[in-house]
C-alpha cells in the first residue's frame, strides 16, 4: 500500500487540531509536516500539545524546507496566507486540498493558473453530507425555481470572522446558475427597515454566530401553499476532516487539475 505524506497547515485551528490527529490515526497516511504562521506560540512544540494524543512531529513556520517530499498539503487557514503556501507548492509539485473561504477574484484566478501546473481540491466545505446538499440543492432549484422563493439560513460558532460562510455563498450560487441567475446580481444580505415587498428573483442571505455551533444550513424554497426546507447540521468536525483526507486520496493518481468535492465524490 502506498503511504501519502501529508502537511497541515493551520496547525493549531480548529480544523488543523482535527486534521493532525485524523492524519496520524490513519494507517494510509503519514504525517510529515505542522505548520504553523510565524509568531504562533506553538512553533517549535510537538503536535502532541495540539492532539493531546498523537506526536512526533515539531511544528515549524519553514514551509520552503518542510514541504519538499510532501504528497499533499491540506490547508484550512486564510487567503492571504494559502495563496502563501499556493507559490511553494506550485514550485515544488505539490498537491493541495484548500478548505479555506473568503478568496476574492484575483486570489480564485491564482488558485486556477496554480492547477495548470498541480492538482488541487478547492471546496468550502469538505464534509460529504453538504457536497450531497449541494446536489439536491441543485436538483430542487430546477424545478421549484419559478414561483418559490428562496432564502439561505446559516449559524456557526462566535469565533468565525467571514459572513455568509463559504459554505452558505456556494448553495447560493447553486440555487442562482440552477435558476439562470447570477448570485452577484439577485442576493440579499440581510435586511432592516423599510425594505418594500420582496424581489421575485432575489435570494436572502441570514447569519447567526453564537456559541460552539460547528456549522448549520438551511436553505429554504417558500412557496404559496407550501414550504421546502434542505438542511444540513454538522455536530463536530470529523465530517470535514474525513471528506478532507478522502479529497487527499483522490489527488494521488492526478497530476494537475482543479477540482472540488463533488469530483471527490462522483457527484458530477
Amino acid at each position: 500500500m502506498t503511504i501519502l505524506n501529508i502537511a497541515v497547515a493551520g496547525s493549531s485551528g480548529r480544523m488543523g487540531r482535527a486534521l493532525l490527529a485524523a492524519v496520524m490515526k490513519d494507517s494510509g497516511l503519514h504525517l510529515q509536516a505542522a505548520l504553523e504562521m510565524d509568531g504562533s506560540p506553538y512553533l517549535g512544540k510537538d503536535v502532541s500539545e495540539l492532539t493531546g494524543d498523537f506526536g512526533g512531529v515539531v511544528i515549524t513556520d519553514n514551509f520552503s524546507a518542510a514541504l519538499p517530499g510532501c504528497d499533499v498539503l491540506i490547508d484550512f487557514t486564510q487567503p492571504e496566507g494559502t495563496i502563501k503556501h499556493l507559490s511553494v507548492c506550485r514550485a515544488e509539485g505539490i498537491k493541495m486540498v484548500i478548505g479555506t473561504t473568503g478568496f476574492s477574484v484575483v486570489q480564485k484566478e491564482a488558485l486556477k493558473a496554480a492547477s495548470e501546473d498541480i492538482a488541487l481540491v478547492v471546496a468550502p466545505n469538505m464534509s460529504v453530507g453538504v457536497n450531497v446538499t449541494f446536489k439536491l440543492l441543485d436538483i430542487a432549484a430546477k424545478v421549484l425555481g419559478e414561483g418559490y422563493d428562496i432564502e439561505i439560513v446559516e449559524a456557526h460558532h462566535r469565533h468565525k470572522v467571514d459572513a455568509p460562510s463559504g459554505t452558505a455563498l456556494h448553495m447560493g450560487e447553486i440555487v442562482a446558475k440552477a435558476t439562470g441567475n447570477n448570485l452577484s446580481e439577485v442576493a440579499v444580505y440581510g435586511r432592516e427597515g423599510v425594505t418594500g415587498e420582496r424581489l421575485s428573483r432575489t435570494i436572502g442571505f441570514s447569519t447567526i454566530r453564537g456559541g460552539d455551533i460547528v456549522g448549520d444550513h438551511t436553505v429554504m424554497f417558500a412557496g404559496t401553499g407550501e414550504r421546502i426546507e434542505i438542511s444540513h447540521k454538522a455536530s463536530n468536525r470529523a465530517t470535514f476532516t474525513n471528506g478532507a483526507l478522502r479529497a487527499a486520496c483522490f489527488l494521488a493518481n492526478k497530476d494537475k487539475g482543479l477540482f472540488d468535492m463533488q469530483d471527490v465524490l462522483g457527484l458530477r
